[in-house]
């Protein structure tokens, strides 16, 4: 069974793939104040700007 990525509860058919709505707000709020990000790499210099 899997299980919830905040918390590690079994997750729930109604909530999935959290266990609960108490755990799908908070990973919303943890997006929406940008706690989550993706590692950003360099942009490489295009030859035309060198």
């Amino acid at each position: 069974m899997s299980q919830c990525p905040i918390c590690r509860k079994p997750v729930t058919p109604a909530h999935k793939p959290f266990c609960s709505q108490r755990c799908a707000d908070i990973d919303l709020g943890r997006w929406l104040t940008e706690s989550y990000k993706l590692p950003e790499t360099p942009a490489e210099p295009d030859e035309d700007e060198t």
